[in-house]
């Protein structure tokens, strides 16, 4: 629901932050995509990049034309490291420094092509939150010095409240003036949520390539089925890859009644034949296409931590681990219960990152990890990571490549 805001009187704080900038001498402001970031499609980019110009809009005199060649008032680009913006400004790879902007009238935003950009926050970062701040930079405004606003300069997920604050509302008003009307048209965030489940259900046009979709970023979680078959997991589609065959995408809805539209975890039991699935505060247990009696179920009702990063059945112990942070659990399948003395420093598997995508067992033993667009391939009789690398480059089995790969880096 639109909730109006009434402007408040200007502090002398406010007033010197709007001194300390720069301001577009006109309403109207034109802003182009140059590139787009790996995680996310071009049609994905589009809405959370115009999602954050209407932010602003509706809440000020400014009005935005997006551009889809020529020059702009405003562009937007995703770069690696260095890129001619001096030392001080080359991005640091993932968890660092997210992005920068600069100030009327250069009018340009920069994102680290390295982060992984999602559209939920879950596992990377909000593309529409991060662009929204930065495009308050742009338009003149510095960071605010009031902990819950956009323009703080911390980044923080989507809450359920109102995405801009009094002080970002009076800031944008006090440099181009109110909305038409007089009145400020609020985005919630907890309806910003469900429009943003329908913008992952945009098609994307890479899938026509050669590759799958997913070869050319990230996934959210990998896994296997009863059948043998390699599960691949990205938003709300899923591949199957057998004997070097990759299916078409599937919602995963179509396979698994009742799931949720994007999961965050999966693993595959082969001894109960079942799949798990992890999403939030939740469990689902499938045999099959068919959802167990009694699920999904809550993970603080097993004792579980919400938003795990990823699954995966441990052949030596015969039941399912679970990584999170810096920690990592053991669920039993049988009880459903975390065993005991868990959890466990993450620590214990060395040589293994934190915040991984996904886990699985292959049929020699091989225990595999996956982050971002690397591998780690644990030996575990050994107890040692033997062999490291980009697996859609090394890993034929994953459905990435035509031909027998020589590229990984044996350790």
């Amino acid at each position: 629901m639109d909730t109006c805001i009434k402007t408040t009187k200007l502090t002398a704080q406010l007033k010197s932050r709007l001194l300390s900038g720069e301001k577009w001498q006109k309403k109207q402001l034109s802003y182009r995509i140059l590139n787009w970031p790996r995680s996310l499609s071009t049609s994905q980019v589009h809405l959370a990049v115009s999602a954050a110009f209407q932010l602003w809009s509706n809440a000020s005199g400014l009005q935005f034309l997006e551009l889809h060649q020529g020059p702009a008032d405003i562009r937007l680009a995703f770069y690696d490291g260095e890129h001619n913006d001096g030392a001080g400004n080359a991005f640091d790879g993932p968890g660092g420094a997210l992005a920068h902007a600069f100030f009327p009238f250069r009018g340009e935003a920069h994102f680290d092509m390295s982060e992984r950009w999602t559209l939920s926050g879950y596992k990377g970062h909000n593309l529409f939150l991060v662009t929204a701040h930065e495009i308050g930079h742009t338009l003149g405004l510095v960071h605010s010095p009031v902990r819950h606003a956009l323009m703080s300069p911390y980044y923080k997920k989507i809450s359920s409240n109102a995405v801009l604050s009094w002080d970002d509302i009076t800031a944008v008003q006090q440099l181009y003036g109110k909305p038409p009307g007089d009145t400020v048209q609020q985005l919630v965030g907890r309806a910003l949520r469900w429009t943003m489940q329908d913008w992952q259900i945009s098609q994307d046009p890479r899938e026509s390539s050669l590759t799958p979709n997913y070869c050319h970023g990230f996934f959210d979680a990998i896994t296997t089925d009863e059948n043998g078959a390699v599960l691949v997991f990205q938003g709300y589609r899923f591949w199957s890859v057998s004997n070097g065959s990759v299916s078409d995408p599937c919602l995963l809805q179509t396979r698994w009644p009742q799931l949720s539209v994007t999961i965050e975890a999966a693993a595959f039991n082969p001894l109960d034949r079942k799949l798990y699935f992890f999403k939030g505060r939740r469990m689902w247990r499938y045999s099959g296409s068919n959802l167990d009696p009694g699920f999904p179920k809550r993970s603080s009702a097993l004792g579980l931590p919400k938003h795990v990063d990823c699954a995966f059945f441990y052949q030596p112990l015969g039941q399912l681990v679970l990584f999170k942070g810096s920690r990592y659990l053991v669920l039993n399948p049988r009880s459903l219960s975390m065993e005991l003395y868990y959890p466990r420093p993450l620590r214990d598997w060395k040589g293994v990152p934190r915040e991984v995508n996904g886990a699985l067992t292959r049929p020699d033993g091989m225990l595999y990890f996956f982050k971002e667009q690397q591998y780690w391939r644990l030996d575990i009789g050994k107890l040692r990571i033997t062999a490291a690398g980009r697996w859609a480059d090394s890993l034929q089995w994953i459905g990435c490549q035509k031909t027998p790969s020589l590229l990984d880096n044996e350790l």
